[in-house]
């Protein structure tokens, strides 16, 4: 099957690779859709630290069961997410249950070859299902590291949350404080992210590239 492999920094190709083989307790995907994340674009330039090459990139997933293989409670063709990060379950992190935190993580395209490929193996504890298009599975990862943001902030509904940078992540944190009933400014260089960020509940938006941010935040 093909992949596309980033050979050595700022050098990607596509590749044959073998295909994958399943453990008891992982299920075969068909790859449908991957988000390109900002960490893609530093690992194609060769500034992430993190990657060795060569390296299949890609962890922003949307999916198609092909084989649940033993765990019955998937089905061939239910479209699915997954979560990218595998944990060690040993660190000191992951003992105080903090696995996001986890000193040996190995995220899918950065410590490890990812899913811009045909078909990959997952365990079947990383994966979720929901009600949405496959363009939409894709952007989950991604919004789902804001609401996190979000979450460890404890925003209320009494808080005003400035958002600065309307991308995916940006995008996320202003979704999950607006969910929260906080007042969110959003705050960007590009006037259709920020008229993304409206929709997604920022109630103000500030273009900083246009006046003195500081002073229309105080305003």
């Amino acid at each position: 099957m093909k992949a596309i492999v980033m050979a050595e920094p700022g050098r990607a190709e596509v590749r044959e690779i073998d295909e994958p083989r399943t453990m008891e307790d992982e299920v075969l995907l068909q790859v449908r859709r991957i988000g390109l994340c900002g960490s893609d674009l530093n690992s194609y330039r060769g500034k992430n630290p993190l990657v060795s090459y060569p390296r299949i990139p890609g962890h922003e997933i949307a999916a198609t069961v092909l084989d649940p293989g033993a765990n019955k409670e998937w089905a061939a063709g239910t479209q699915v997410t997954l979560s990218p990060y595998a944990a060690c379950g040993r660190c000191a992190a992951c003992e105080r249950g903090r696995p996001n935190a986890c000193r040996d993580n190995q995220t899918l395209g950065v410590q490890c070859d990812g899913a811009l490929t045909e078909r990959i193996a997952v365990k079947a504890s990383k994966l979720y299902r929901a009600n949405l298009a496959l363009k939409e599975l894709c952007l989950v990862e991604p919004l789902t590291v804001g609401f996190h943001a979000v979450g460890r902030g404890r925003v209320t509904a009494e808080d005003t949350v400035a958002v600065f940078g309307c991308g995916g992540v940006g995008l996320g944190v202003v979704a999950g404080a607006a969910f929260r009933s906080a007042r969110v400014i959003g705050v960007d260089l590009d006037d259709a992210k920020l008229e993304t960020a409206r929709k997604a509940g920022a109630v103000e938006t500030i273009n900083s590239k246009m006046g003195d941010v500081h002073r229309e935040l105080l305003e």
